[in-house]
């Protein structure tokens, strides 16, 4: 009887963010593929659309105009997913049926005042901006009493749900932290508890020594395949130092994150040739008061 090889064998891999199972089966990478093959873009976009709600002075669905902005843009979202002024409430049909309300805050952060560019064509100086902006939204929102989690992402691409090829990303602020990043942060608490370290600081530590899914990183991040990745593709950034949020970081640091958030477009892009779609969100510590210790900030 052969030995277990997980080169080679089905398996289950822990996720010990979520404690979720992920099922591999490594021998199916060997089949044919004859599926949709992606062409690479006919002609450049245009840098200005008249008819595209997000570029500078265009008039948005609600009326509102565009200033004529010639670096980030942020607004609150004309379609919110959640509202401020939700009144609390609670519904439960014999535990079959159950609901609470929820209060938030949705905006838009325009990356750029070109329609044409994306995070990989941007130059590093204009991804920074974009990581100020972050950090800045990520502090102001947190602020606000009813914000307990501050979710900041984008989905890049038709596929995956953008209704605009605008660079722009989302924050979404909720009441109560979302599912995922609760079950992540219950796992990091365990850890820290059992351990007496932090979960992903212990990760990435291990990731850099083995080297064989780091996609490509700097003195400060790393980018990697992580170990139970669900989706082709899949990635995680993680700061090398524990940093629970954003607003941890230095200011080489935030240098080093834009220029990791580059590096891994730019190699999707390339691997492609086409403006890859994908959809990433910032995991990092809620706001909600509590100083959070065991959480480490993620992409």
């Amino acid at each position: 009887m052969s030995l277990f090889n997980p080169e080679d064998h089905p398996h289950r891999r822990l996720n010990p963010l979520t404690g979720a199972w992920i099922l591999v089966s490594p021998h199916r990478t060997r089949r044919p593929w004859q599926g949709q093959v992606e062409r690479p873009l006919a002609e450049r976009r245009v840098s200005y659309d008249p008819s595209c709600y997000l570029c500078p002075g265009n008039e948005r669905s609600n009326g509102a105009r565009n200033p004529d902005y010639r670096s980030v843009f942020v607004f609150d979202n004309d379609f919110m997913a959640l509202l401020p002024d939700t009144p609390p409430g609670r519904m439960d049909q014999g535990g079959l049926l159950v609901a609470e309300s929820e209060r938030g805050l949705c905006r838009v952060i325009c990356y750029s005042p070109d329609h044409s560019l994306t995070l990989a064509q941007m130059d590093h100086a204009e991804v920074r901006t974009v990581v100020d902006l972050w950090t800045s939204q990520y502090r102001e929102l947190g602020a606000l009493p009813f914000v307990n989690y501050v979710q900041i992402f984008e989905n890049r691409g038709a596929i995956m749900g953008a209704s605009n090829p605008h660079p722009h990303g989302q924050v979404w602020c909720n009441e109560t932290v979302p599912q995922e990043p609760h079950v992540e942060g219950e796992h990091q608490v365990v850890w820290l508890a059992d351990h007496g370290s932090c979960l992903l600081c212990d990760y990435v530590a291990l990731e850099d020594r083995l080297g064989d899914r780091v996609v490509c990183g700097n003195a400060h991040f790393t980018a990697l395949v992580p170990y139970w990745a669900t989706w082709p593709f899949e990635t995680m950034i993680l700061p090398r130092r524990h940093a629970g949020s954003l607003l941890d970081l230095t200011d080489e640091e935030r240098d080093a994150l834009a220029d990791v958030v580059q590096q891994l477009t730019v190699r999707y892009d390339n691997l492609f040739q086409v403006s890859f779609p994908y959809t990433m969100g910032i995991h990092q510590r809620p706001t909600d008061g509590a100083e959070h210790p065991e959480w480490h900030l993620h992409l």
